[in-house]
């Protein structure tokens, strides 16, 4: 048994005429995207695999001798292979975690919003020097659901950062203020 889909055929000047208008709509797009800036994306959802994405994309960026950042909340009570890998082979990209674990095992509120805010002192930094290509907020998200850190300020932050700057934010939720700012949405 077979999982393959028939072929369809179609006529070869067809299909030609229609790659033709294709191609001449992308050209044409590519023409007019003649800004160059950076973008802001966030990667959210119940699944696994968000800070791993982001991870591979600070990979790519380090391929390309760009600078890049990274911020962890919530994150930092065990190892992780993309920690390992950053602090071992690339010294050079700045890497900081909130370091007390997931918020729910902390149950202390008070010291939870300090640490976070801390920890988000960091961020700002990173947000407002234009030698950092890539920034990543990972798990973000939570310190907004959980009002440890003051949405209007992580936004201001977000939307007044260098110009060529990309900032990628993962994390479950984050409320939708959050995704109508961002670039992307995944």
């Amino acid at each position: 048994m077979s999982n393959s889909r028939p072929r369809i055929k179609m006529n070869e000047n067809k299909y030609k005429a229609a790659m033709g208008k294709q191609k001449e709509r992308m050209d044409a797009k590519i023409k007019s995207a003649d800004q160059e800036r950076g973008v802001t994306i966030l990667l959210t959802g119940n699944g696994k695999g968000k800070s791993s994405s982001a991870f591979g994309m600070a990979i790519r960026s380090l391929g390309y001798g760009f600078k890049v950042g990274i911020i962890q909340f919530i994150k930092g009570t065990q190892l992780s292979g993309e920690e390992i890998f950053i602090r071992d082979r690339h010294p050079e990209v700045f890497f900081h975690q909130m370091a007390t674990g997931f918020t729910w095992e902390s149950q202390n509120r008070e010291s939870d919003i300090l640490t976070a805010e801390a920890t988000w002192s960091k961020a700002e930094k990173l947000l407002t020097d234009e030698s950092y290509h890539l920034i990543i907020l990972d798990e973000l998200t939570y310190m907004l659901t959980y009002k440890y850190l003051d949405k209007e300020k992580i936004f201001s932050s977000l939307q007044n950062r260098p110009i060529e700057q990309s900032v990628i934010v993962t994390g479950r939720g984050g409320g939708s203020e959050l995704h109508e700012i961002m670039d992307t949405v995944s």
